[in-house]
């Protein structure tokens, strides 16, 4: 199994501290251009400029963008996005004051704040996208921060899991505690996507991984 056509996946390596970690901005395609599900950490932008480039995407298809939360490896690029092009930014309510830069983020790698940028449209509540691979809902998921969200696919059965989940090596799990601001609300999350009928997970920190309900069944009885 893998992605499915009409979905992208744009990853990049960053340092965060000693490790190396590579992460998984993507995009999905709409009958208005591409949604872009995070835009990266600011100085690797152009990483994933470049790869949409190769897909065959320039920043004027991008429609829209959507933020799964606030922190910098998310959101750090979306100024430089929006330097060049205009799509409509779209972030939870809470996450939006930290992005436009009316509140301050917790800190980064390198302890300062990335750019902010405008948020368009300040999502409450668990609407859906229309697409070119069907119907995308958006999910709260909170727990890595109190507003991230997480994008449902159920045509496809895929889950774009943000930082809801994460891939290390070759193990799919729970958010990282030293990173997350409530673990026991993330693992309440982790139990609300088992709800869910998932065939294959994209995670932004690990990338694709072809396990879905099952384990995540099994995350939740291991903790």
């Amino acid at each position: 199994m893998s992605l499915p056509e009409n979905v992208y996946t744009f990853p990049f390596d960053a340092q965060f501290g000693e490790r190396t970690m590579t992460l998984h901005p993507s995009a999905i395609e709409t009958e208005n251009g591409l949604l872009l599900l995070d835009t990266g950490l600011p100085h690797k932008v152009e990483n994933v400029i470049g790869q949409m480039d190769d897909a065959g995407y320039g920043l004027d298809d991008i429609g829209m963008v959507l933020l799964t939360h606030q922190d910098g490896d998310h959101a750090g690029g979306l100024a430089t996005i929006l330097d060049r092009a205009n799509p409509t930014v779209l972030a939870h309510e809470i996450a939006a004051p930290v992005i436009d830069g009316r509140e301050q983020p917790r800190a980064g790698p390198d302890g300062e704040r990335y750019p902010p940028a405008r948020v368009d449209v300040e999502l409450g509540g668990e609407p859906t996208i229309n697409t070119r691979v069907g119907p995308a809902k958006i999910i709260e998921t909170p727990g890595h921060t109190p507003c991230h969200v997480s994008v449902y696919l159920p045509d496809e059965k895929l889950l774009l899991a943000g930082d809801a989940l994460g891939l290390y090596g070759d193990t799919l799990d729970a958010p990282e505690p030293e990173v997350t601001m409530d673990t026991e609300q993330a693992l309440e999350s982790v139990g609300k996507l088992a709800d869910l009928d998932i065939d294959h997970i994209l995670c932004y920190h690990g990338g694709y991984t072809d396990e879905g309900t099952e384990r995540l069944e099994e995350i939740l009885a291991s903790h």
